[in-house]
Parts: C-alpha cells; structure tokens; sequence
C-alpha cells in the first residue's frame, strides 16, 4: 500500500527559514531542507505533477536553476518533455532570447526555438515566485517562440512581493504548493 502525498503544509513544515540571509531583514526560504528529504521532493513533484496535468500541460519549462530540479521531475513524472530556460551563452544553437530587469540592472533568458512546437501548452514550473520578473520574462520568451503558456507552478510563493499578481495580468494562472507571508 502506498503512504498518501505529504500534504501542502506538511512540506511547508520541511522547508527552513534562514533569517537575515543574503541581507538584514530578508526571511530567506531555503528548500534544499525540502529537497534532501526523500518524500518531501517525491511528494512536491507530484503535486505540481497533478496540477500540470490538469492545465493540460505538453510541455514543461524550467527557468535555470531550480526550476530544473523541479520542472524536469514534473516532466518525468507526466512523461513529457521539458524545455530549459537558459542564462545566456549555454545553449549550443542558435536560440532566441529576452532581455529583462532586475532590481538592479538586467539579465537575459534564452531558449531553443526547435524545442517548443507552434501552439504547444508549456507549463512554467519553478521552485519560487517572489517579484516574478524571471517567470514573467520566461512567459514572454516562451510565448514568442510559439508557446501557449497559460499556467506557472511553483512549490513557494512570496505574495507579498507581488510576483504571481504580475504573472496573472499577463494572462498567466499561478498556482502554488505553499505562500510564506512577509519577505
């Protein structure tokens, strides 16, 4: 017989908070806790597995890092492909990119077009939404290169630094496993 999926606040219990980490007054939410424990990681993937699969998901796509760990078990898990997200300069062919900005500065995302088929549902999967400007921009990009992209899951939402507000006014449903209030 097998034991039931953690519930959500079951894994919210297995991440830690490291407080004052990477500057004074930010409640860092670390799930590396989450990820080394063998139910923790199985039980969150299939949530968010159960979920996509309800989005109707072809596709996942996973914003380097962590949304690989994530978005490329949730693939697995549905047998599925999944598209990777790159920073800039890691992929070896020719890919189509976005600019985007950052709190201070800006970065870039890029993709391989030939991985993502015209009109084909991708599912964005990551482990975090905080500002939502990385899942915003990976939206965008994924959309131009042909993608619909309706839905983004992620394990842990920050809602009040208003990312999956952001995410939602771009015609984007967001849904979470859990939401840490505060920064």
């Amino acid at each position: 017989m097998t034991a039931p999926l953690l519930t959500p606040a079951e894994l919210k219990a297995l991440v830690r908070t490291i407080p004052d980490f990477p500057a004074e007054g930010i409640q860092f939410r670390d799930i590396t806790t989450l990820i080394r424990h063998p139910r923790g990681m199985a039980d969150s993937v299939r949530h968010l597995a159960a979920m996509a699969k309800s989005c109707g998901a072809q596709k996942i796509a996973g914003m380097e890092a962590r949304g690989f760990i994530f978005g490329a078990a949730v693939a697995v898990e549905l047998g599925i492909g999944f598209v990777p997200v790159r920073k800039p300069g890691k992929l070896p062919v020719e890919t189509i990119g976005i600019d985007y900005a950052l709190e201070y500065g800006t970065d870039r995302l890029e993709v391989d077009p030939s991985a993502i088929g015209d009109g084909e549902n991708i599912v964005i999967v990551d482990d975090l939404i905080a500002t939502g400007g990385t899942a915003l921009a990976a939206a965008q990009l994924l959309r131009t290169a042909g993608a619909k992209v309706a839905h983004a899951l992620f394990v842990i939402d920050l809602p009040d630094l208003g990312g999956a507000d952001k995410l939602r006014g771009a015609d984007v449903e967001v849904e979470t496993l859990m939401e840490f209030e505060g920064d």
